[in-house]
């Protein structure tokens, strides 16, 4: 499969912004494994194998364990999370796949705000809202994993 665009090369303004907001969202009180354990899972949903294999490298490079890695497609019968993890984990399949239904539901937002602050969980919308843009990129412009 050959990369369709440089999107970073032609659109380098936008490019430029989307790396300041990573570099918020990994400058703040988010823990950074929850922020790479629901661009994973979003990455995997959204089947951007760039995205997939530049989280799965960057988790292991930070120290993740390999069945924390294997384990995340199958997360919610894995022993191996945090029941803070397990509810960003929810949100993040909840929030990447909108056209299954209409909205998020109550139950796991509420899931997820009895282990977030106010102020994390809007860090964490922010960081689906961020990865399911980049997955977007990644599809489009046929990104090769491992580049």
């Amino acid at each position: 499969m050959t990369q369709r665009i440089n999107v970073a090369q032609q659109v380098p303004q936008a490019y430029h912004h989307f790396l300041a907001v990573e570099k918020l969202l990994h400058e703040s009180e988010l823990p950074a494994a929850t922020i790479e354990l629901v661009k994973l899972r979003a990455s995997q949903i959204n089947g951007c194998g760039y995205c997939v294999d530049m989280h799965s490298r960057d988790m292991k490079k930070a120290g993740e364990s390999d069945e924390r890695l294997w384990s995340v497609a199958a997360w919610r019968e894995a022993t191996v999370y945090t029941p803070a993890e397990r509810a960003a984990l929810a949100l993040a399949e909840e929030a990447t796949r909108l056209a299954d239904r209409a909205a998020v539901p109550d139950e796991v937002w509420e899931e997820a705000a009895r282990h977030y602050s106010e102020k994390q969980l809007g860090l964490l919308v922010v960081a689906l809202a961020m990865i399911n843009a980049w997955n977007r990129i990644g599809v489009t412009a046929r990104l090769t994993p491992g580049t």
